[in-house]
């Protein structure tokens, strides 16, 4: 897809989904401003080390800072924003202030920075799964966009209230966002939070070391080349008002993924263990609405994923 002709903004650059999606961008012909804490995109090294730096703005601050977002997205032209900025679970768990100040003050700053920048501004925006309680709360039966959120974490409350305050910017001041909710997403790029540990096991399995995943249970795991892909296409789509949207992966019980790498890499047979309690939230999505709503989404085999992300660790 082209993006030329257009200025896009991400938050969260130097993270996992934030990379990926610069990758993207630049080449889909964008200009792209990377706003970020870190000041190294070494993550976008990683994964695309030939990029194209020429239309690539390097940009260091506090997505909790309300005047420099709002003096960025002003002054550089910025026609679309993917936001990405965010801390994860554990996180939060552990600092729900400051956890609250950067994924909902922050998400906050981007709505109001669209609306005041003097030009339409499109945003689309991570949200996560995490929105649902655990599967005990819910029918046997994916969910769909029009089941109830139940979150049980901060971190998936923060998440929640972003969706409703998108809701009221589009009622008020009719800003268009679409917002994403992933649940595990892994592959190159991918290594901090509770969920990056199956990609800190396909990097274990490539340098033949032992790794016990923190969790177990089953997970619905998402390549982030695809996960990044959909942001752009949700971002540069035609849909106006305020959307929520599921995304659907590959559900795959910890047991079952271990088997999965033993029998890609034979060598690693026994390296990889699994141990403590499943992530407290719903893995069964429904993203029919999704594929209706926005053409083309892609979404590559976990098999193809999994082999793809051991040969990106092996070739390091």
């Amino acid at each position: 897809m082209s993006y030329e002709n257009s200025t896009v903004l991400v938050t969260g650059a130097h993270g996992c989904i934030g990379a990926w999606i610069v990758k993207l961008a630049l080449e889909g012909g964008a200009r792209v401003v990377a706003f970020d804490q870190a000041n190294d995109p070494w993550r976008l090294r990683s994964i695309a080390p030939g990029y194209d730096s020429s239309r690539l703005t390097l940009v260091q601050g506090a997505i909790e800072d309300t005047g420099a977002i709002k003096t960025l997205v002003k002054d550089s032209g910025v026609t679309h924003i993917a936001h990405m900025a965010a801390v994860l679970m554990p996180y939060c768990a552990a600092n729900p202030v400051s956890g609250g100040l950067i994924d909902v003050i922050g998400t906050l700053n981007v709505f109001e920075a669209a609306r005041d920048a003097g030009r339409d501004v499109r945003i689309t925006y991570a949200s996560s799964s995490a929105v649902w309680g655990p599967p005990s709360s819910y029918e046997d039966r994916p969910l769909t966009e029009r089941d109830t959120p139940l979150p049980a974490t901060h971190y998936g409350v923060f998440k929640q209230a972003n969706e409703g305050n998108a809701r009221v910017f589009f009622a008020q001041s009719g800003i268009s966002s679409i917002a994403l909710r992933p649940w595990t997403v892994y592959g190159p790029g991918r290594d901090t939070g509770l969920t990056a540990d199956p990609t800190l096991a396909m990097q274990a399995v490539a340098g033949r070391k032992p790794f016990q995943i923190r969790t177990t249970g089953r997970m619905d795991l998402q390549f982030v080349e695809d996960i990044a892909a959909t942001f752009l296409a949700c971002l540069y789509s035609p849909l106006t008002g305020a959307h929520v949207f599921n995304v659907a992966g590959d559900i795959v019980e910890m047991g079952e993924l271990i088997a999965l790498f033993e029998e890609l890499r034979p060598e690693a047979r026994g390296l990889i263990t699994s141990a403590g309690n499943p992530v407290p939230v719903a893995y069964r999505m429904d993203d029919a609405e999704l594929r209706a709503r926005v053409p083309g989404v892609r979404r590559t085999t976990l098999r193809e994923g999994v082999e793809r992300t051991i040969r990106f660790f092996e070739a390091k």
